[in-house]
Protein backbone atom coordinates (compact mmCIF):
# COMPACT_ATOMS: atom_id res chain seq x y z
CA UNK A 1 0.00 0.00 0.00
CA UNK A 2 3.22 2.41 0.59
CA UNK A 3 4.21 1.59 -2.88
CA UNK A 4 0.34 3.12 -3.98
CA UNK A 5 0.94 6.39 -2.10
CA UNK A 6 4.50 6.82 -3.29
CA UNK A 7 3.57 6.56 -6.96
CA UNK A 8 0.79 9.25 -6.19
CA UNK A 9 2.98 11.52 -4.74
CA UNK A 10 5.14 11.44 -7.57
CA UNK A 11 2.82 11.22 -10.01
CA UNK A 12 0.64 14.58 -9.22
CA UNK A 13 3.47 16.49 -9.24
CA UNK A 14 4.46 15.87 -12.65
CA UNK A 15 0.87 15.82 -14.31
CA UNK A 16 0.70 19.72 -12.78
CA UNK A 17 4.05 20.23 -14.63
CA UNK A 18 3.26 18.81 -17.85
CA UNK A 19 0.26 20.69 -18.95
CA UNK A 20 1.53 23.42 -21.48
CA UNK A 21 -1.35 25.87 -19.98
CA UNK A 22 -0.04 26.83 -16.61
CA UNK A 23 -0.38 25.17 -12.94
CA UNK A 24 -3.77 26.50 -12.40
CA UNK A 25 -6.27 26.43 -14.51
CA UNK A 26 -10.71 26.63 -14.40
CA UNK A 27 -12.24 23.50 -15.84
CA UNK A 28 -14.63 24.12 -18.66
CA UNK A 29 -18.25 22.33 -17.82
CA UNK A 30 -19.19 21.50 -20.84
CA UNK A 31 -21.75 18.73 -21.29
CA UNK A 32 -20.12 15.15 -21.02
CA UNK A 33 -21.34 11.67 -21.03
CA UNK A 34 -18.61 9.28 -19.25
CA UNK A 35 -19.07 6.23 -16.77
CA UNK A 36 -16.59 5.21 -14.66
CA UNK A 37 -16.25 1.58 -12.77
CA UNK A 38 -14.19 2.37 -9.28
CA UNK A 39 -12.41 0.47 -7.03
CA UNK A 40 -12.32 0.55 -2.97
CA UNK A 41 -10.33 2.64 -1.38
CA UNK A 42 -6.04 2.36 0.06
CA UNK A 43 -6.03 4.74 3.03
CA UNK A 44 -3.25 5.90 4.30
CA UNK A 45 -4.66 6.47 8.47
CA UNK A 46 -3.03 9.93 10.06
CA UNK A 47 -3.74 7.66 13.04
CA UNK A 48 -1.47 4.74 12.00
CA UNK A 49 -1.38 3.50 16.14
CA UNK A 50 -4.99 2.46 16.34
CA UNK A 51 -4.90 -0.82 13.96
CA UNK A 52 -7.64 0.52 11.12
CA UNK A 53 -8.24 -0.98 8.27
CA UNK A 54 -6.34 0.80 5.14
CA UNK A 55 -7.64 -2.00 2.45
CA UNK A 56 -11.00 -0.64 2.13
CA UNK A 57 -12.46 -2.91 -0.69
CA UNK A 58 -15.26 -1.94 -2.37
CA UNK A 59 -16.76 -1.19 -5.68
CA UNK A 60 -18.38 2.13 -7.17
CA UNK A 61 -19.21 4.50 -9.97
CA UNK A 62 -19.36 8.10 -11.28
CA UNK A 63 -20.98 9.53 -13.76
CA UNK A 64 -19.37 12.48 -15.48
CA UNK A 65 -22.34 14.95 -16.93
CA UNK A 66 -20.04 18.05 -17.67
CA UNK A 67 -16.75 19.13 -17.39
CA UNK A 68 -17.07 19.92 -13.21
CA UNK A 69 -19.37 17.43 -11.65
CA UNK A 70 -20.56 13.60 -11.39
CA UNK A 71 -22.15 11.82 -9.40
CA UNK A 72 -21.21 8.84 -7.32
CA UNK A 73 -21.99 6.26 -5.43
CA UNK A 74 -20.73 2.63 -4.14
CA UNK A 75 -20.14 0.72 -0.97
CA UNK A 76 -16.33 -0.62 0.82
CA UNK A 77 -15.40 -2.31 3.76
CA UNK A 78 -14.35 0.95 5.97
CA UNK A 79 -11.64 1.46 8.52
CA UNK A 80 -13.91 0.76 11.51
CA UNK A 81 -14.07 -3.46 9.37
CA UNK A 82 -17.72 -2.15 8.71
CA UNK A 83 -19.39 -2.08 5.31
CA UNK A 84 -20.28 1.53 4.30
CA UNK A 85 -22.52 3.09 1.46
CA UNK A 86 -21.74 6.11 -0.49
CA UNK A 87 -23.70 8.42 -2.58
CA UNK A 88 -22.85 11.77 -3.59
CA UNK A 89 -21.22 14.36 -6.52
CA UNK A 90 -17.58 15.34 -7.14
CA UNK A 91 -17.17 18.84 -7.88
CA UNK A 92 -13.80 19.95 -9.30
CA UNK A 93 -13.89 22.99 -11.09
CA UNK A 94 -10.00 23.47 -11.09
CA UNK A 95 -7.11 21.53 -11.96
CA UNK A 96 -3.53 22.01 -11.47
CA UNK A 97 -2.12 21.11 -14.53
CA UNK A 98 -4.02 17.51 -15.33
CA UNK A 99 -4.96 16.93 -11.87
CA UNK A 100 -8.65 17.94 -11.39
CA UNK A 101 -8.91 19.86 -7.60
CA UNK A 102 -12.35 20.09 -5.82
CA UNK A 103 -14.56 18.94 -3.38
CA UNK A 104 -16.75 15.07 -3.01
CA UNK A 105 -19.94 16.08 -1.11
CA UNK A 106 -21.68 12.59 -0.11
CA UNK A 107 -23.53 10.95 2.59
CA UNK A 108 -22.16 7.98 4.31
CA UNK A 109 -23.50 5.20 6.34
CA UNK A 110 -21.66 2.17 8.40
CA UNK A 111 -19.03 4.24 10.78
CA UNK A 112 -20.17 2.66 14.13
CA UNK A 113 -18.71 5.63 16.34
CA UNK A 114 -21.06 8.39 13.70
CA UNK A 115 -24.34 8.61 13.98
CA UNK A 116 -24.50 5.15 15.21
CA UNK A 117 -23.36 4.16 11.98
CA UNK A 118 -26.17 5.67 10.24
CA UNK A 119 -26.20 7.97 7.36
CA UNK A 120 -24.04 11.63 7.31
CA UNK A 121 -22.73 14.20 5.12
CA UNK A 122 -19.09 14.65 4.81
CA UNK A 123 -17.13 17.20 2.21
CA UNK A 124 -13.56 15.53 1.45
CA UNK A 125 -11.35 17.60 -0.84
CA UNK A 126 -10.55 15.34 -3.73
CA UNK A 127 -7.55 15.33 -6.36
CA UNK A 128 -8.40 13.00 -9.58
CA UNK A 129 -6.02 12.54 -12.00
CA UNK A 130 -7.18 10.68 -15.73
CA UNK A 131 -5.00 9.24 -18.64
CA UNK A 132 -6.96 7.58 -21.33
CA UNK A 133 -9.15 4.89 -20.03
CA UNK A 134 -7.34 4.88 -15.98
CA UNK A 135 -7.60 7.24 -13.73
CA UNK A 136 -7.01 7.57 -9.57
CA UNK A 137 -8.93 10.12 -7.14
CA UNK A 138 -7.55 10.54 -4.01
CA UNK A 139 -9.28 12.01 -0.98
CA UNK A 140 -8.03 13.73 2.05
CA UNK A 141 -10.46 12.80 4.43
CA UNK A 142 -10.40 14.37 7.79
CA UNK A 143 -10.50 13.36 11.35
CA UNK A 144 -13.40 13.96 13.28
CA UNK A 145 -13.35 14.07 17.18
CA UNK A 146 -12.90 10.01 18.16
CA UNK A 147 -16.10 9.03 15.82
CA UNK A 148 -14.15 8.98 12.24
CA UNK A 149 -10.71 8.63 11.92
CA UNK A 150 -8.62 10.83 9.05
CA UNK A 151 -6.07 10.17 6.40
CA UNK A 152 -5.84 10.36 2.41
CA UNK A 153 -7.46 7.62 0.46
CA UNK A 154 -6.82 6.44 -3.28
CA UNK A 155 -8.96 5.35 -5.37
CA UNK A 156 -8.48 3.59 -8.77
CA UNK A 157 -11.22 3.84 -11.46
CA UNK A 158 -11.35 2.56 -15.16
CA UNK A 159 -13.66 4.40 -17.96
CA UNK A 160 -16.58 2.12 -19.52
CA UNK A 161 -18.03 4.63 -21.80
CA UNK A 162 -17.49 7.90 -23.48
CA UNK A 163 -20.33 9.46 -24.92
CA UNK A 164 -17.98 12.41 -26.43
CA UNK A 165 -16.36 9.70 -28.51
Amino acid sequence: MRVLFLAAALLLPTAAMAQDGGWFNKIASDPKSEFWLDSGFATYHFDSDKDLNGANKGLGAEYRFNGTTSATIGRFYNSDRQWSNYAGVIWQPYAIGQVRVGLALAAFDGYPKMRDGGWFPAAIPTLTYEYKRVGVNVGIIPSYKDRLYGGISLQLKFKLFDGAK
